[in-house]
């Protein structure tokens, strides 16, 4: 979402270097370079903006055991793999420092953020996500891909230094989302009516990633060039964070792209490839995208929801048990 998750595919682990997207707005272009023109992008075909809307799941009433609630999660999972999350536990303060921080390195100078530069062989810092060719065609957006969770695997030298309060608010925001991930899985279980509570508790012990995004006014219109290309995820859950007002992501809905609107403190829950096959196709990963606007720039903060490296990932028991046959063969994470 908003950026493709890790792959376990280790070609995907890198990426060359390419110019800043920022600094290339910053010339006020009038047509951008050849890279990032494309001619198969498939624009919203529907009238209206608001004709289709996305799901709005509330947290607070799964809580409290709305069970007209959990069938709504379950047939949101089903349909849509995509919903909006409301009263999802994290505070409005916390949530208001992770959007400064984002804010605050999308404007520090270029120089300062390639001292967080993505060093050759790893995906991880500043830069833009797997080009591997000097002939594939661009992303318009920069990022800052982070590993978060557990504390052992951050690479603390690409963690901006300049901003003193990074750190602590990356490492509280990222617990914070771990405890949503894990949340929402275990009424994922409860839903699929999976019993035991094996891959929340996997949730609990993964790794989790975090990539904030930064799209820049593109002087192209959104037909011609795209802010990240239409991908499913392949994290289990995928949290994102709007910085802002301005629309960008889109999900693929029965054959149309349709319009994802920033709802206030709402967090976009996607569903990823491995919890499509943990339900063994029940739930679906989604195709989105993000597009770009001439008018404003849009900033987004994407965490990547990873159950335990160590735990297999294959179709639930239970629900082969109950008579499915599996759609998915049971791989390890790393696979």
């Amino acid at each position: 979402m908003d950026g493709v998750a890790v792959s376990a595919d280790r070609s995907l682990d890198w990426s060359l270097p390419v110019p800043s997207v920022q600094e290339l707005a910053k010339q006020r272009l009038e047509i951008v370079p050849e890279r990032y023109i494309r001619d198969d992008i498939v624009a919203i075909d529907h009238p209206s903006r608001f004709s289709i809307v996305v799901p709005l799941i509330d947290m607070n009433k799964l809580l409290n055991n709305h069970d007209s609630k959990l069938q709504k999660l379950h047939s949101t999972c089903k349909d849509w793999g995509l919903f909006q999350l409301i009263n999802h536990g994290v505070s409005k303060e916390l949530v208001k420092n992770m959007r400064k921080q984002a804010q605050e390195f999308s404007d520090l100078p270029l120089q300062e953020k390639k001292r967080s530069a993505q060093q050759p062989g790893s995906l991880e810092g500043y830069g833009q996500a797997f080009v591997t060719s000097e002939d594939q065609k661009l992303e318009w957006n920069d990022m800052i891909f982070l590993q978060t969770l557990p504390a052992q695997r951050r690479n603390l030298s690409l963690w901006p230094q300049q901003l003193p309060s990074f750190e602590e608010t990356l490492g509280d925001y990222s617990g914070n989302m771990r405890e949503v991930a894990v949340c929402l899985m275990k009424f994922m279980e409860k839903a699929l009516e999976v019993e035991d509570e094996e891959f929340s508790q996997n949730f609990h012990e993964g790794n989790y990633d975090i990539r904030m995004n930064c799209y820049s006014p593109c002087p192209e219109p959104a037909e011609r060039v795209l802010g990240v290309n239409p991908h499913a995820d392949i994290s289990g859950i995928t949290l994102l964070l709007e910085c802002g007002d301005m629309p960008g992501l889109q999900v693929l809905k029965d054959g149309q792209w349709v319009i994802v609107e920033p709802t206030d403190d709402a967090i976009v829950v996607n569903l990823g490839q491995i919890t499509e096959v943990i339900s063994n196709g029940i739930y679906k990963a989604p195709q989105h995208r993000a597009v770009v606007n001439r008018m404003k720039e849009r900033l987004s903060v994407v965490t990547f929801c990873y159950p335990n490296p160590s735990a297999n990932i294959g179709p639930a028991e239970q629900l082969i048990k109950l008579g499915s046959s599996p759609l998915y063969k049971t791989v390890t994470n790393e696979e």
